[in-house]
């Protein structure tokens, strides 16, 4: 048996017991945090075993829309209890997670007794030109809100604010559907990977399995979302260190453990998609997905971001990944570098005081 079917044989029913018998939130926080890593890996084995029998346009749309589904699943939860500041903090956390250390632990791990690596420059572009515009459409609501309120109430720049987010959350999903048609459909032949894998699972098996990771997530996602704050207290860490730096690497732990996999088998065009496509997928179709769904759980979100730790966070991030990605090859150096830029960062939100 797999040692991850084992883990979630132990973590989800004890997760749950501990919420029933209401035991100290830490201990519920911990066990449904650990609990949704091996679901959220199950969830991408199973996509990606359907994804193998659909064919690459409809695989990739598959791998596109449950690869973050583990992260997306934990954000809905944390924002219908209202703190819609740590929804965007996992924004930020997701964003500056899959691009500086999920690519650079893959780098350093991948080059390991090797000179360099190498991949498709034309994809590393497109993708860097794609993490640009994610930075640009998530610093326009800020530097908005930042003029309105000079000008305008309070009130009135806040409905602004929100008006201008639902706006660009429209256009940015937009540009993602066209990515997608792009490199799915129109340059195929660009794009495509080598990488071509048979199922080893039947039909069924896949689409049980992704049904039930995706439920279970959901019920650990409730638990992580209930004893966020009491955690936070008690461990004594901010929401917004929580936010950023804890739940990223809760939800963002399967694609971690995809790059690592690829990169060691000197795979680094797959390792570039799944860590900078990660983020893209995060700024351009999580984020405003989430700013729309937040308006029917009744907790309106907008895509202001309060701290300009954030803003510079993700600026910083885009810069730093198109520094070593555009060249088509990578060092171990290199992914030194990209972690180093993240611990900075992290210890930053450590200390930073949040709104």
């Amino acid at each position: 048996m797999p040692l991850s079917l084992v883990a979630l044989c132990v973590l989800v029913p004890l997760s749950i017991a501990l919420a029933v018998l209401d035991v100290a939130p830490l201990w519920v926080f911990g066990t449904a945090a650990a609990a949704i890593i091996p679901l959220s890996g199950w969830i991408r084995r199973a996509t990606e075993q359907v994804a193998e029998r659909a064919g690459p346009a409809i695989g990739g749309l598959l791998n596109v829309t449950f690869g973050n589904a583990a992260e997306f699943i934990l954000a809905l939860f944390v924002l219908r209890s209202g703190n819609t500041a740590v929804v965007k903090a996992t924004i930020t956390g997701s964003i500056i997670g899959n691009s500086l250390l999920g690519l650079g632990i893959s780098i350093v791990a991948g080059s390991w007794g090797r000179d360099k690596q190498t991949f498709n420059r034309d994809r590393a572009g497109l993708l860097a030109s794609l993490l640009i515009l994610s930075v640009i459409a998530l610093l326009l609501p800020a530097m908005f809100d930042y003029a309105e309120r000079s000008l305008a109430t309070t009130t009135r720049a806040h409905v602004l604010d929100e008006r201008l987010s639902l706006g660009v959350s429209i256009v940015l999903i937009a540009v993602y559907v066209g990515n997608l048609f792009y490199t799915l459909v129109t340059h195929r032949d660009v794009f495509e990977g080598t990488h071509e894998g048979q199922p080893t699972w039947s039909l069924r098996k896949a689409l049980a399995t992704l049904a039930a990771a995706t439920v279970a997530v959901a019920v650990e996602a409730e638990l992580v979302s209930s004893a966020l704050e009491p955690t936070g207290e008690r461990l004594g860490l901010s929401l917004f260190f929580l936010g950023v730096i804890v739940l990223p690497l809760i939800g963002n732990s399967a694609e971690y453990a995809s790059a690592l996999y690829f990169a060691r088998r000197d795979q680094m065009g797959l390792v570039m998609t799944i860590s900078v496509g990660s983020s893209i997928q995060i700024a351009l179709m999580t984020a405003p997905a989430l700013v729309l769904g937040s308006y029917l759980l009744g907790h309106p979100m907008d895509l202001v971001f309060g701290h300009p730790l954030e803003l510079f966070a993700i600026a910083g991030s885009a810069f730093v990944v198109n520094a070593i990605a555009l060249d088509g090859e990578t060092t171990w150096f290199e992914g030194v570098m990209l972690v180093a830029v993240y611990v900075l960062l992290a210890l930053a939100f450590f200390f930073a005081t949040s709104n």
